[in-house]
């Protein structure tokens, strides 16, 4: 092909991609500063020559190199540009006219000569991001349209592969064609007889247009998925897991489509997910999945009768285990997606769930030293746990509900706990707390049985089985909160509380994690009887003595101050009894837990220093309040260690605990705790906008992404939490010491007006919305509040109404209007004001009547998911209707408030009705 550039910029930049490659620092970032000037000078002439190098280059690396740097270049930010500043340009729209179709050419030109394999899948990534680009500009491309047709047509395996690829990355390419010429070429791919790949590509190309399809062509397009689903049984195992991924994001995107192949599927899905396709020997008690033994075979029914040596083997179960789970995770995201569609096929719930259960139960049979030894923030880590299977029994049981998964999995459970074999013991258990979320409406009936099983496993002799009993029970007591712990506290607390003496750290740490969950749900009165042993226990576990002759883990200490928190805020008052036991002990290791290894056990005792203050009140904690209050400002003024990131939020809470506990007598540590408070409340979110070359696969740690404006932004978390924090103790001091607080009223408020729109994170704007109110309260006590600042609050406030979007926070709004008109009166609103109050819930009346007419439009099966938004708006709306009656109890705006509830869709009355009816 003729060079489209002049040959001295081809040889420059043959010498900058040669110094990109290399492995020195300074040669590489001076070759990136060289390639970034001349892009800012001539971009079209270097990008066509990257291109015209992508194909006369002379080896596979530079060539891929050339198409994988022209990929990033094309579409990042144009030299100049600010971010956020208007529409945001490339260097592709700096491009002329004849510079595109010369790009184009070239391109297409790699694609239908490049030798190698390797290179031209490098080519049909940069083809796609040009297409999908060009295309979203406005400017086809007929050509590629063209070529792309003629590739699937021939006769060479590599380009018909790679034509599909095209289609896959690209669906947009066909979407002006007719159908049925369109599912004529796919069905072509899906059925070569040549190649495993082309049928593969194929599929995704198949997937692509069926995802990408309007309601008019997928309706004509039906019968795609038949070819797509007939490439499956022919497969051997070491392909079937890329098909099976392949069609599983198609469950999701479009799940009626495999409503009439349930029946079809589900055998084969079966064949892969369990051992045997047969329903084999019935179980019993001694052995409740009789042939788990036996080996997958693929395709089913059909033996592979080759011999292997060890390695190919090993080899050979690691495919089938890729297989079973990418099988079952097809199966449960058309569960997810369409659940009527698995309730109707009758087995389908039914082999999700045993196939779930079985793979909880494969944990390998040794290592429990090793496992007895490890810290469990490191379980998340451990791969040898069968996570996918327990995050598929959650999911399963969150999409279908009690009625759907309890039967089938109670069919195996009781016989699991009671199995020889402590790995079964262990999953049933794990299986309970899997589903008990899910299913809770359902279990709540029997939880008696539930909990007759449970319990007895807290004396099992595996300490395996023995930690997860104290998962289940933790877990059930939040699925189930209230309710476990009003009606079974007795059996519960006989089990939990004498493995707090367990042996084994792990075991004993993870029933005081238990006792957490528990104590969240329970009454008072419930929960004092068991006080003192519960205590005792606690205690040894954080201070065993001398005589016991070992070392305690700091994993138990620091769960062991975290249980005697929530004890003595569950507790209150009666928690007094054991202050003298343990304030002493957590001082102490305020005053000596100053070691990185020991900053997490510092953080805990603060925590639980403040929740005993406020659990035992001030006069009881009145003695130790100073020292405490010393340590604090000691710790607070001693040298920050930028690894220690949980300090800075852990001091915050603290000192607001202590606030809680003594009331107005805080006052005159105010100047001390306001400073860095303020300076938290104060601080901007920590934003960093990447452009399409920076990579952002491996989020840096503290930090998140989100897409705002078309763009992916990443935010630190750790300084916005901390802001939270913040805005959360100042609700704290203000509601406690109401006019005391008057010295901050006017820097509160002027954090607080702007916090509203803190978009970055909702805590902020809910804590802000709880403080101006609050600060009302505290300037009326104290004379200090002006009609400026009422005035610039409601200002706010309405403005916020006005153009809020989320209902959830439009009622803590209108709650803050109300709040405030109650400190203030009707009168401070004037009348500019209540104009524009009635302006904006308007407004907001008028943008959810349209939402919901909109929503009239819904296919029947999405209805339940709106009515738990619905379930939301309404509450925007009985506060809106609140806050008008208290301006006017007549007001014409109440009609609307009605009318527009009457456009709501109709609510399921509950799960059990729910199910009943599909």
């Amino acid at each position: 092909m003729e060079p489209v550039v002049p040959q001295e910029i081809t040889a420059e930049l043959t010498q900058i991609l040669a110094n990109l490659v290399l492995g020195d620092n300074k040669i590489r970032s001076n070759a990136e500063q060289a390639v970034n000037d001349r892009l800012a000078q001539t971009p079209d002439l270097y990008l066509l020559a990257l291109a015209q190098f992508s194909i006369a280059a002379d080896t596979e690396v530079m060539r891929s190199f050339s198409l994988v740097l022209l990929r990033r270049l094309l579409f990042r930010a144009a030299p100049g540009q600010q971010p956020r500043e208007g529409p945001r340009l490339t260097l592709y729209d700096q491009l002329p006219t004849h510079a595109l179709t010369t790009l184009e050419r070239l391109l297409l030109h790699s694609l239908s000569h490049e030798p190698l394999d390797a290179v031209r899948r490098k080519t049909v990534d940069t083809v796609c991001d040009l297409a999908n680009n060009s295309m979203s500009r406005g400017r086809p491309w007929h050509a590629l349209q063209a070529q792309t047709f003629t590739m699937s047509q021939t006769g060479e395996v590599g380009f018909r592969e790679c034509a599909y690829r095209v289609f896959s990355g690209c669906p947009n390419l066909v979407m002006d064609l007719q159908t049925d010429a369109v599912l004529t070429v796919f069905r072509k791919g899906l059925e070569d007889a040549q190649s495993v790949e082309v049928r593969l590509a194929a599929l995704r190309a198949s997937v692509s247009y069926l995802t990408a399809c309007d309601q008019h062509q997928l309706s004509h397009s039906l019968s795609l998925l038949l070819p797509m689903l007939d490439t499956l049984p022919s497969l051997p195992c070491t392909h079937l897991k890329s098909f099976i991924g392949s069609l599983t994001p198609l469950c999701t995107t479009n799940p009626n489509l495999f409503a009439p192949h349930m029946n079809v599927l589900l055998p084969f899905l079966r064949g892969l997910i369990m051992p045997s396709a047969d329903s084999g020997p019935t179980p019993t008690v001694a052995k409740p999945f009789p042939g788990a033994s036996t080996c997958f075979t693929f395709p089913p029914g059909v033996p592979d009768s080759r011999i292997h040596s060890d390695s190919d083997e090993s080899a050979e179960e690691e495919e089938k285990e890729l297989v079973r789970k990418a099988a079952l995770e097809f199966m449960v995201s058309l569960s997810e997606a369409k659940p009527v569609l698995a309730k109707r096929s009758e087995g389908w719930t039914a082999a999700m769930v045993r196939a779930s259960l079985e793979g909880m139960g494969e944990l390998p049979e040794d290592g429990l030293d090793a496992w007895l030894e490890a810290d469990p923030s490191e379980d998340a880590q451990d791969e040898s746990y069968p996570h996918v299977y327990e995050h598929s029994l959650d999911r399963i049981a969150c999409a279908l509900g009690g009625k759907a998964v309890l039967p089938p999995a109670f069919q195996y459970i009781p016989s699991m706990l009671a199995n020889y074999d402590w790995r079964l013991r262990h999953a049933g258990l794990m299986a309970i707390a899997a589903i008990a979320e899910g299913t809770n409406k359902v279990m709540q009936m029997e939880l008696g049985k539930v909990v007759d099983l449970v319990t007895p496993m807290f004396k099992d002799v595996h300490p395996r089985v023995r930690y997860a009993a104290c998962q289940c029970v933790g877990q059930l007591c939040t699925d189930l909160e209230e309710i476990i712990q009003d009606r079974y506290h007795q059996q519960l607390f006989a089990a939990l509380i004498p493995t707090l003496e367990a042996p084994e750290p792990r075991v004993h740490s993870h029933a005081a994690a238990a006792l957490i969950n528990f104590c969240e749900g329970v009454e008072r009165d419930t929960l004092v009887p068991y006080l003192d042993p519960i205590v005792e226990r606690l205690l040894k576990m954080l201070n065993p003595g001398a005589e016991d002759g070992k070392i305690v883990k700091s994993y138990v200490q620091e769960q062991a101050i975290t249980t005697l928190a929530m004890v003595a805020d569950a507790s209150e008052t009666t928690f007094a009894k054991h202050y003298t036991s343990i304030m002493p002990l957590l001082l102490n290791v305020l005053r000596n837990a100053n070691s990185s290894d020991h900053y997490k056990l510092r953080a805990k005792a603060m925590e639980c220093a403040g929740l005993i203050a406020i659990a035992v009140g001030r006069n009881v904690f009145r003695a130790d309040a100073n020292t405490l209050i010393d340590l604090m400002i000691n710790i607070q003024n001693s040298p920050v260690d930028p690894s220690d990131n949980m300090l800075p939020n852990y001091l915050i809470a603290t000192w607001a605990k202590i606030c809680q506990a003594l009331g107005p007598e805080f006052e005159p540590f105010l100047p001390v705790v306001m400073p860095p408070l303020l300076n938290a409340a104060s601080a901007k979110a920590d934003v960093s906008i990447y452009s399409d070359d920076d990579d952002v696969g491996e989020t840096r740690e503290g930090w998140e992404t989100i897409s705002m404006d078309g763009q992916t932004v990443g935010i630190r978390t750790s300084t916005i939490d901390e802001k939270c924090q913040a805005f959360d103790t100042l609700v704290v001091y203000c509601a406690t010491l109401g006019g005391r607080f008057a010295p901050y009223l006017t820097q509160s408020l002027e954090l607080s007006l702007p916090a509203l729109k803190f978009y970055f994170h909702d805590g902020v704007r809910e804590a802000a919305s709880r403080l101006v109110p609050l600060l009302f309260t505290c300037g009326k006590q104290s004379g200090t509040l002006t009609s400026q600042m009422v005035a610039a609050s409601f200002l706010q406030l309405i403005r916020c109404i006005q153009a809020e979007p989320d209902p959830s926070f439009l009622s803590s709004l209108y709650r803050a209007v109300a709040d405030g008109l109650r400190v203030v009166g009707i009168p401070s609103l004037t009348q500019d004001l209540q104009s524009a109050l009635v302006q904006a819930i308007n407004h907001q009346l008028h943008t959810l009547a349209d939402k919901r007419r909109r929503r009239s439009e819904t296919p029947e099966d999405d209805r339940e998911e709106l009515a738990l938004l619905e379930e939301v708006e309404e509450f925007a709306l009985e506060d809106m209707e609140k806050l008008l009656k208290m301006m006017d109890g007549q007001h014409p705006l109440l009609i609307a408030i009605s009318s527009v509830r009457d456009l709501g869709v109709s609510q399921w009355d509950s799960e059990d009705e729910r199910d009943s009816d599909s």
